[in-house]
């Protein structure tokens, strides 16, 4: 019989099923597939591939932002500096690809909340100051456990 953790090697499996030891690709392409879906389980693996993508993204997105976002834009009376239209741009890009992954990244976390046999309203303790985002973090570290697969489709 199979166990589930992280360290197997990554198969096909069902969009339904979590994918233990998925490769940052694999992991990229099931987070886009499975926008919108609460329902079932995400490795840590899935999970951690797609929190470096997004932190990546955001510092890049920030490294253009200082390195040119300024560019042509005007100075103000005190001697600050505004966005010109490079930077403007930018963030308008970014903004929308903030918009674009709000959804499936809380569907993400839901579902790996399911894995760890949780459940996906606990995403809300990230509200509680100071313990809420460190109570999610152990969360999201937790192992998978095989009664998570109570969250799986029938």
């Amino acid at each position: 019989m199979r166990t589930m953790t992280d360290s197997q090697p990554a198969s096909s499996a069902p969009l339904g099923l979590p994918l233990y030891g998925a490769s940052f690709g694999e992991a990229l392409r099931r987070f886009f597939r499975k926008y919108a879906d609460f329902t079932g389980r995400a490795s840590r693996s899935e999970y951690w591939w797609w929190a470096l993508f997004a932190a990546l993204i955001g510092i890049v997105f920030g490294i253009l932002l200082v390195a040119v976002g300024y560019i042509g834009g005007p100075t103000t009376d005190s001697g600050g500096h505004l966005f010109g239209p490079i930077g403007w741009i930018l963030l308008v890009a970014y903004l929308i690809w903030v918009v674009t992954i709000v959804v499936p990244s809380l569907a993400l976390v839901w579902r790996r909340l399911h894995d760890a046999n949780l459940a996906g309203p606990f995403w809300f303790l990230g509200f509680v100051p100071v313990v809420g985002p460190i109570i999610l973090l152990v969360f999201y570290l937790l192992p998978s456990n095989p009664q998570g697969a109570r969250f799986d489709r029938r």
